[in-house]
């Protein structure tokens, strides 16, 4: 991949999608920022890692819902390496209940760590790289934003909030050459899924056009792809990537 920008700040990156998203792009000559919210030990073996292959990369320490924290964070990069030339937000929760069920601060909850981050993150990243007039962000949404799912309604809100975000802010920073786009990934091989069971493995690839869950590294050749100079001409788009589960 080609990139004219130097850095990039992934969001949620010391394990699953966000650890391999880091290390793809790290392999491609960017430095990585990794940013972590506990569990400071995972984060900087990830940065070891990384050095150790011949990558840059660093670790910063943020709550994505808090909104000081996260401009501290950015402005830290910039001031450190003198821009941010790519944004992934990568960072998000579950808190799964059928709606019946669900709590108002449990839908919420899902929401601020989801979608309001990844606008924190997207306006914030805009007023960095207008400046140098180039930049480009990928927000990591998730099929059930496009097709639902049920016991997701907080989740499946915040993904569909997600996308149209993307759309909104790539009208917005087009006339300032910054790119958004989104991904959303189907069934991937993280932390999450290999508790599932056998059988509810099974059924699931069994309803998936390609008969198997992706891997968090195809997930990080999408990002690679759309922040690349490849894409220079591709803003406001979405990038499937669920093996046909949704066409």
């Amino acid at each position: 991949m080609k990139f004219s920008g130097k850095n990039v700040l992934i969001t949620g990156a010391s394990r699953g999608i966000g650890a391999q998203i880091a290390k793809i792009l790290a392999q491609m000559g960017l430095k990585v920022w990794i940013n972590y919210r506990s569990k400071p030990e995972i984060a900087d073996a990830l940065m070891s890692e990384i050095v150790a292959a011949g990558g840059q990369a660093a670790v910063v320490k943020f709550d994505v819902t808090d909104e000081d924290e996260f401009i501290k964070a950015i402005n830290l990069i910039v001031e450190c390496d003198g821009e941010l030339s790519y944004l992934v937000n990568n960072a998000g929760i579950t808190n799964d209940k059928l709606a019946l069920r669900m709590k108002t601060d449990e839908f919420t909850g899902v929401i601020d760590a989801n979608l309001t981050s990844a606008f924190i993150g997207c306006r914030e990243a805009l007023k960095v790289m207008s400046k140098k007039r180039f930049g480009s962000v990928v927000n990591i949404a998730s099929i059930v934003g496009e097709m639902g799912n049920a016991g997701q309604v907080n989740y499946s809100a915040s993904k569909g909030g997600m996308i149209a975000m993307s759309k909104s802010f790539a009208k917005e920073g087009a006339s300032r050459n910054v790119r958004f786009n989104a991904i959303t990934p189907g069934f991937i091989e993280t932390e999450m899924t290999a508790v599932l069971s056998d059988e509810v493995r099974a059924s699931y690839e069994q309803n998936i056009p390609l008969k198997r869950m992706g891997s968090a590294e195809e997930v990080a050749y999408g990002v690679a792809f759309l922040l690349s100079d490849y894409a220079t001409y591709t803003t406001g788009e979405v990038l499937k990537i669920n093996g046909g589960l949704y066409m």
